[in-house]
């Protein structure tokens, strides 16, 4: 694995990588404009916030280790890290850093010539929990574990810290001077967090010291109890901080999935948690609906009115195997929905905070191999989506700001952001086809391989492999060809009866059986069910089987008819290669009675229709896209963008997979044309974003050094420019270098960003300075429970 490995939010939920500028002030302070959508997290001065008391706020799990610098870090591991341990630069409400003056009096560069150096003025008050004063020893050690010099070190990462050349006491002990080898416009990214010296000092330590415990520590809080039984982490108040003392008494970071959060809150486990849309749909019907649950929701949903008779039938009946049977999911049903009603009616006590994830969804286009190596098919597969329509999809139902991203490298509110979108340009069919038919893509052309096989590297795979689960349930419906309706496209059929499932909707595994994405006759899109204003589902009926047709998968009318179509398109071209001679031969045949030999039966002739063909292939790209119960998003906007490809007569091939096997066995390896997934936004891009977009390098046994890059395209200019930029010690030029590369990541189609995503957060009302932080960083000691209001007329005397 590259030492130059992004430091990454794991993203890759249900196929999200998982998964993440420089400060200062003067003309560059409103680059990049404001952020797409403000921070939601009640703020609330200090002295109106209570002293003490107890948040127990989810994550996904315990960390494997409390080193950040290791490959096993995840977000817990930097959550505790930013309570616990110094943070030179913390990221303000637009995702851009500031210098923290809870350790930092200043840092700057205060020389450029011959060296790079940096000056660092320590706050005299800070301490470790050990009494010891942070200083330069802190510093030097961690560079000598994080330079990549002592293989001794098990590093993830060393950017920023291998162009170190020396480190050094200042004036006084509270000054640090950092001399660099060669300039980095990124210093600030660096000694955040930074270890004390215990940790870091010697391998031994780095490698196994902190990965379950921290024994020193210097935040607002503390490393308390890690139970791995009860799946949580206590961070207590830091005794010996020299800030602002933390509001409340214990952090307790509480281990539990996201689709079991919502029971937990209503269960009184949880304060604070991130959710789902489908969370947040259930907090948000608690408040507007009676807790008294009527049946139109929840377990009892899903039954209908013949299965309730038949179980009332069963259970009643002279059968006493199958009677009690049916007496007993009865039984269950019953406490399911008692489950439910309670739950719902705990739910209403939460309200759901929301803002955008500093993180946006993209496009992933797989250009090592088929047709997607050429760029122009790529440029036309960019030019064919409507990302408005897209963004629209997932943000507006939220009521949460719906526009596009424009940049790869940065998001709305960062300073090195710009849309650079028109290097590639918009949305425009005819600039596609044009783009498709310069690459030799063909509409009606010759197809000469079997029905089903497709051009590129998966041709000889039309289904996922064992791991992922079938069935229902799983969210794994296999394997539909958008574009070919059972080899209809050309292909004529013995059997004239279209299939059945042909008329069936493609459905998310929601709880409460919603259509997945339907789309409105007018064009009106309508993901997850037809929602209202507030974004919830009003009207899921509407959306049965056979209610209305299916946006992905024709109908078995429309199937035929398509079908009629193409065997008259086959008729006409077979008919037109009869020679005379060869009709009158039959006449005759047909006037004296008698039968020639036969001729050998004619292949019949297959075209790809509507569609697109080059050298005898369907133009088929596989889609790859998550099966997991959070990833209901993620598949309605894939397939809405099949629905937008196969317009441009591009076939695509909807592939679910599970979860745990949607990165490592198909986006890693490449087995994939399209797929969804997600990058962190990042205030470093110089840094960060270059192994995402690096050019892909031959390895000695042939195969791809990709880094982080897995859409494998990338250019040696590109290359080139972020060099440049990481260099660059004038902020304003390295942000322009950062906007060019930008511009030509765009050009080359590798990944096409969709939208930034959303952030919902469950919350008590009550609690202050936390929730939706959106680009910002949480501050720790800040967060805690609201003062209750003081009662009207306590003070005043009774007359």
């Amino acid at each position: 694995m590259s030492q130059r490995r992004r430091r990454s939010l794991a993203l890759l939920t249900s196929g999200v990588l998982a998964l993440p500028l420089l400060a200062g002030c003067g003309a560059g302070d409103d680059e990049g404009g404001p952020a797409a959508a403000g921070q939601d997290i009640a703020t609330t001065a200090r002295d109106k916030v209570a002293d003490g008391g107890v948040l127990r706020w989810a994550v996904d799990a315990l960390p494997g280790t409390l080193n950040t610098f290791q490959a096993d870090a995840d977000a817990t591991t930097n959550r505790i890290a930013g309570a616990v341990l110094p943070q030179l630069f913390v990221l303000d409400g637009k995702g851009r850093p500031v210098a923290n003056p809870d350790y930092l009096e200043k840092a700057e560069v205060v020389e450029r010539e011959p060296k790079q150096v940096v000056l660092y003025k320590l706050n005299q008050q800070a301490v470790w929990s050990d009494g010891r004063e942070v200083g330069a020893a802190d510093f030097v050690a961690q560079w000598r574990a994080l330079n990549g010099k002592d293989s001794a070190y098990w590093t993830a990462r060393n950017a920023g810290y291998d162009r170190i050349e020396k480190i050094e006491r200042g004036k006084t002990d509270l000054e640090v001077k950092v001399t660099f080898v060669k300039p980095y416009a990124d210093w600030r990214s660096l000694f955040s967090p930074l270890y004390p010296k215990q940790v870091t000092g010697t391998p031994e330590a780095f490698n196994e010291g902190a990965r379950g415990t921290l024994k020193v520590t210097a935040g607002p809080f503390a490393l308390g109890a890690i139970d791995k039984k009860t799946g949580t982490a206590a961070l207590t108040r830091n005794p010996r901080w020299w800030g602002r003392p933390a509001k409340l008494d214990t952090l307790v970071l509480t281990a539990v999935p996201r689709a079991q959060r919502p029971a937990a809150l209503a269960a009184g486990k949880l304060d604070m948690a991130e959710i789902d849309r489908t969370g947040a749909d259930r907090i948000a019907l608690a408040r507007r609906e009676s807790a008294k649950s009527d049946g139109a929701h929840g377990p009892a949903a899903s039954v209908t009115a013949a299965q309730a008779t038949l179980s009332w039938a069963l259970a009643f009946g002279a059968d006493e195997a199958k009677a009690k049977e049916a007496q007993e999911s009865r039984q269950k049903q019953a406490e399911a929905v008692k489950r439910y009603t309670e739950e719902q009616s705990a739910l209403r006590s939460f309200t759901v905070r929301k803002s955008l994830e500093p993180a946006y969804t993209q496009l992933a286009m797989n250009g090592a191999t088929g047709p997607l190596a050429d760029e122009r098919v790529r440029r036309a597969v960019a030019r064919a989506l409507d990302r408005q329509a897209l963004a629209d999809i997932v943000l507006k139902p939220l009521g949460l700001p719906a526009k596009p991203v424009g940049s790869h490298l940065a998001l709305a509110g960062q300073q090195a952001y710009a849309d650079n979108s028109d290097a590639l340009g918009g949305q425009d069919t005819q600039a596609s086809q044009a783009l498709l038919a310069d690459a030799g893509w063909r509409r009606g052309g010759k197809l000469t391989e079997p029905a089903g096989a497709k051009a590129g590297p998966e041709a000889a795979q039309e289904t996922d492999d064992g791991k992922t689960p079938s069935g229902p349930g799983t969210g794994n419906d296999g394997l539909y060809i958008v574009g070919q309706d059972d080899e209809r496209n050309g292909d004529g059929r013995a059997d004239d009866k279209p299939a059945a499932a042909a008329g069936a909707p493609v459905k998310a595994d929601h709880p409460d059986h919603r259509p997945e994405g339907p789309e409105d006759p007018a064009g009106i899109p309508l993901p997850e069910g037809a929602y209202g204003r507030d974004g919830e589902i009003v009207d899921a009926d509407a959306f049965a089987d056979g209610t209305r047709p299916s946006p992905v998968l024709a109908p078995g009318p429309f199937a035929a008819g398509q079908e009629q179509l193409l065997r008259a398109q086959a008729d006409a071209v077979d008919d037109a290669k009869r020679s005379p001679a060869l009709d009158a031969e039959a006449v005759a045949e047909d006037a004296d009675g008698t039968k020639a030999t036969p001729a050998p039966a004619k292949q019949a002739v297959r075209n790809s229709g509507s569609m697109l063909a080059k050298d005898g292939k369907a133009l088929s790209l596989r889609f790859v896209l998550p099966s997991g119960p959070g990833s209901e998003a993620l598949r309605t906007v894939g397939e809405r963008i099949a629905q937008m490809l196969h317009k441009v007569g591009v076939q695509t091939e909807l592939t679910k997979v599970a979860d745990e096997s949607f990165f490592k066995d198909h986006i890693a390896s490449g087995q994939y044309d399209l797929a969804l997934y997600s990058w962190p936004a990042t205030a470093y891009p110089a840094t960060d974003a270059r192994p995402i977009f690096a050019k892909p390098e031959p390895a000695a046994d042939g195969s791809l050094l990709v880094e982080q890059n897995y859409t494998r395209v990338g250019t040696d200019h590109i290359d080139q420019l972020f060099d440049q930029a990481a260099g660059e010690l004038d902020e304003e030029q390295a942000r322009d270098l950062m906007r060019k590369a930008d511009a030509r990541i765009w050009a080359t189609a590798g990944s096409i960003p969709l939208y930034q995503r959303p952030e919902l957060v469950a919350v008590k009302p009550g609690l202050a300075n936390a929730g939706a932080f959106g680009l910002g960083a949480p501050r720790y000691q800040d967060i805690g429970w609201k003062k209750p209001a003081a009662a009207k007329g306590k003070n005043e005397k009774k007359k």
